[in-house]
């Protein structure tokens, strides 16, 4: 899908198309970073494209928590059944989904009086609030949608970084999705950033458990307590421990800083990159380790290379929309 290029007359049943297949590529198939970046670019074409995917994505995960669901009530009733779900019926029953859910429309999000979608482009943040007390922050470059009933209250972080202030309800569980990953709350503020082939989870108070499920892989889940970072992929989930003064530097956008303490340059420079459109390139691999340290204005670039500088001992030029830093 990475050639696909945005077509004013693209039909509704042809997205929906385009959507499936990317869909099932990713669940089924070996996917990696180009494969996901792919993903992106399409997704960023238009809202229709979103549309398309976001409810065919929705309705393959309602399946296939099912699935795991009538998995485990066949264990229980007979010890010797398979605990595992057949991967080729799982393949079997994402097609019937995708089949049936291509006739339904491709604005299923748009017409869903019981869904809100909310974004930040490059550099943004935006906080929103709901009626239950709950508070969201969206970092930059973020797409997050919400579902928030006195029924139901499920979060889809499709894309990006959001900070996260739940209102405990004990009857009504607050349940954050990213991709094949999950986090229910149990009372408590989190972290979680979606980035290309893992989700990362900071727990700040609180607990929460955090889980993921994948085709090819069992269920797996962990129960985070403050200080514990989660990270999943597709077939793993790993836990450590973080002090609060290293996350507090995580969270440090939120007041608009970026903190850095014993950093890799290449580090550095890639957070920088994710809150402006002029990028920063390095181009000599060993002056990527470098470290550096202290607190910037996300958005102030100059200050960040004038000490790249001036204690780096570094050279920056400017090339467009790019800033080359080399030795």
């Amino acid at each position: 899908m990475s050639g696909t290029q945005p077509n004013a007359i693209e039909s509704a049943g042809e997205i929906s198309a385009q959507a499936a297949a990317l869909l099932e590529r990713r669940d089924f198939e070996d996917w990696n970073k180009d494969d996901e970046a792919a993903l992106d670019a399409w997704l960023a074409q238009s809202q229709a494209h979103r549309a398309a995917f976001w409810r065919l994505e929705a309705a393959w995960n309602h399946t296939r928590r099912l699935a795991a669901l009538n998995s485990a009530a066949i264990e229980q009733a007979s010890p010797n059944a398979e605990r595992a779900v057949s991967p080729w019926l799982l393949r079997a029953a994402a097609a019937f989904v995708i089949a049936a859910t291509l006739g339904i429309g491709a604005a299923y999000v748009l017409s869903n009086p019981q869904e809100r979608v909310f974004t930040t482009g490059v550099g943004g943040h935006e906080t929103v609030s709901f009626a239950d007390g709950s508070r969201i922050e969206l970092n930059t470059d973020t797409v997050l949608r919400a579902r928030m009933t006195t029924a139901q209250r499920i979060v889809w972080l499709d894309k990006g970084e959001a900070y996260f202030t739940v209102k405990h309800d004990a009857t009504h569980p607050f349940v954050v999705i990213a991709g094949n990953h999950r986090v229910t709350d149990l009372g408590t503020k989190f972290l979680v950033h979606r980035r290309s082939g893992a989700v990362e989870v900071a727990l700040l108070e609180g607990s929460a458990e955090f889980s993921t499920a994948n085709v090819r892989a069992r269920a797996q889940s962990a129960l985070l307590m403050p200080g514990d970072v989660a990270v999943g992929t597709a077939a793993s989930i790993s836990v450590t421990k973080k002090s609060a003064p290293e996350l507090s530097r995580e969270l440090g956008w939120r007041s608009g800083v970026l903190v850095f303490k014993h950093t890799a340059l290449v580090d550095a420079v890639a957070e920088f990159n994710r809150y402006n459109r002029e990028k920063l390139v390095i181009a000599d691999p060993q002056a990527g380790q470098l470290t550096i340290g202290g607190t910037f204005k996300a958005q102030h670039v100059e200050d960040f290379t004038q000490l790249v500088q001036l204690v780096l001992g570094l050279r920056v030029e400017n090339k467009g929309n790019e800033i080359v830093i080399s030795r």
